[in-house]
């Protein structure tokens, strides 16, 4: 199952050269990242997971340029790897069929007291699992 998210593609995110700027793909996974743990949860009336987390590492192959602001693109959200302490996380935006980028991020679970990385508890577990689909 791959969890969806629309993300405003804001004017401000457009650089000299007209279109969608290479740092905004971040901000955009990030905003799909937050929707997929907590803002999803809390609509269902459900706690939000993996609060303590922190991006490790991060790729995007950028295919096609978004020239256009004011519009929405879809961004497909799956786990393709879930380890001991850190899990995958893979992004598709697009919008009608057309792929504009794919993400990928490794997140590792962290505990907020120590600031330490820490082990993916089994509710984390079994919330991941459902959305994994290997690569």
């Amino acid at each position: 199952m791959k969890h969806q998210f629309k993300c405003q593609v804001r004017w401000g995110d457009l650089d000299a050269f007209m279109h969608v700027n290479n740092a905004a793909y971040l901000t955009y996974i990030q905003e799909a990242r937050v929707d997929f743990t907590v803002y999803s949860r809390q609509r269902a009336n459900l706690q939000p997971v993996l609060i303590e987390m922190v991006v490790a590492h991060a790729d995007i192959d950028y295919i096609n340029p978004i020239y256009d602001a004011g519009i929405e693109i879809d961004i497909a959200v799956w786990v393709s790897k879930i380890g001991t302490s850190s899990f995958v996380l893979q992004y598709e935006l697009s919008k009608d069929g057309e792929i504009y980028a794919k993400a990928k991020t490794v997140q590792v679970t962290v505990s907020m007291e120590t600031k330490t990385s820490r082990p993916v508890n089994e509710q984390e577990q079994a919330f991941l699992s459902q959305y994994l689909i290997s690569e």
